[in-house]
């Protein structure tokens, strides 16, 4: 009965003809010109009074149906991209597989795009495809209800006016959002060959929504997830951070395991899921990192990528330090081999890959709490990251809680009684003394 409702008010469930189109009024979908940015909105305005169609489109419409909050807010037209610059004097054409403006409006950048065409080989001899059916390159220009057919999923092919404050629906997306399903529009396999990521995302928006993976979208991808290797590591790191930060990572990663995503995504996914002590390390991690995501607090990418990359390099050293290694130069010889191994799958940048290492190296350190050495820990730039790594892996039962106590103590103390913590220096601990090079005397023959 509800269903039948539900259909009936925001659109039937049969395919969408040529040129067929749902248009609904703010009293239909709720949405007013006032929920959205007001970058977005002066540049859809702008564009509309230079004679050209424009829409605030996809996830920030999705966003607003559902309730939540939009992270940012993108633009399609009928304009091409050079003629989206003449309109803007802040603005910028970035891209190469797709042409894209970013115009700036304050301290908003807005995404804009030119409506898209269909991309096969006959019609579209621009579009540039792999021998798996992954589109490489594609810059073909098209109407709206082909821009519509373009996208992934029917919730992101909503179109909304904020002059009008109407949506213009094509493919049924807001009844599939009242219905709790994410469906894809155009077959699944096809859609999925042309760009394997489209897996990881139907993940992502089904667990951030609350949707059910509809089974005609579920269904091929235990059979296709090895097209994910196809993908060039830049952009599966940013899809994974993107999964990772959602504010439901648990539910992300918990989904991946029953779509089959998991194995060979991530050294770390297989790892995670076959030791129980690794899985309740990630999992108490992602679960902190959903709640600060929640809370509007600030994450740290490098600090996720370490704690979920963090079991494998503990495999690793106990390996290296069984062939012989001293335990410093091990641990560096594991993290240099992860990250190695990690770079074939995912693009993590320098600056990240560096804030990796140095909140695994003080892992160790902690270990040390006499003489001057713990001073010294505190004096490290990435101390407080390092410290809660510590916390999680104490938490966890890795490490024994003592340790994280005493540490807590130690950071929030005087200096008196941080001298009166310390540990006695242990025999094998101490330093030796260095032998002072003793100038040659001449011999007694000169």
């Amino acid at each position: 009965m509800i269903r039948k409702f539900i259909t009936h008010v925001f659109g039937r469930k049969t395919p969408v003809r040529s040129g067929e189109a749902a248009t609904l009024s703010a009293q239909k979908h709720g949405i007013c010109r006032d929920d959205i940015s007001s970058g977005s909105r002066r540049v859809v305005e702008t564009l509309q009074q230079q004679g050209h169609r424009a829409y605030v489109v996809g996830g920030a419409v999705r966003d607003l149906l559902a309730g939540l909050s939009p992270k940012d807010y993108d633009v399609a037209t009928s304009a091409t991209p050079e003629q989206v610059r003449h309109c803007f004097r802040r603005s910028r054409l970035i891209g190469r597989r797709f042409q894209i403006v970013h115009v700036l409006m304050g301290s908003e950048t807005i995404e804009v795009t030119t409506f898209r065409g269909h991309h096969d080989q006959q019609s579209s001899p621009k579009a540039q495809t792999d021998t798996q059916g992954r589109v490489l390159r594609d810059n073909v220009f098209g109407s709206q209800i082909e821009d519509a057919a373009r996208r992934d999923f029917t919730v992101n092919a909503l179109y909304y006016d904020p002059v009008a404050e109407t949506i213009i629906d094509y493919h049924h997306g807001v009844a599939d959002l009242k219905q709790k399903t994410l469906r894809m529009i155009g077959d699944p396999k096809t859609r999925y060959r042309e760009d394997p990521v489209r897996m990881l995302r139907a993940v992502r928006l089904a667990t951030k929504l609350g949707l059910s993976i509809d089974p005609e979208a579920s269904r091929p991808i235990r059979e296709l997830a090895i097209l994910i290797e196809n993908v060039p590591p830049s952009r599966l790191f940013d899809e994974m951070l993107k999964l990772l930060t959602s504010g439901y990572a648990v539910k992300c990663v918990q989904q991946l395991r029953v779509e089959g995503l998991h194995h060979g995504l991530l050294p770390m996914l297989d790892v995670i899921l076959e030791q129980p002590l690794g899985e309740r390390f990630v999992m108490l991690a992602l679960e902190k990192t959903d709640q600060r995501v929640r809370e509007g607090k600030p994450i740290s990418p490098g600090f996720l990528f370490a704690t979920l990359l963090w079991h494998e390099v503990l495999s690793k050293w106990e390996s290296i330090k069984a062939g012989g290694e001293r335990p410093t130069p091990a641990l560096f010889l594991a993290m240099d081999n992860v990250l190695d191994l990690q770079a074939e799958k995912l693009a993590i940048t320098r600056r990240v890959a560096s804030d990796i290492k140095d909140i695994w190296a003080l892992q160790p350190r902690f270990e040390q709490r006499s003489g001057k050495r713990p001073y010294t820990i505190l004096e490290q730039p990435r101390f407080k990251a390092g410290y809660d790594f510590l916390l999680l892996r104490a938490e966890s039962g890795e490490v024994p809680a003592e340790l994280a106590q005493w540490w807590t103590e130690f950071m929030n103390n005087d200096s008196e009684t941080r001298a009166a913590m310390l540990l006695p220096v242990k025999p094998n601990e101490a330093k030796k003394r260095r032998r002072r090079k003793r100038t040659p005397t001449a011999s007694a023959s000169e």
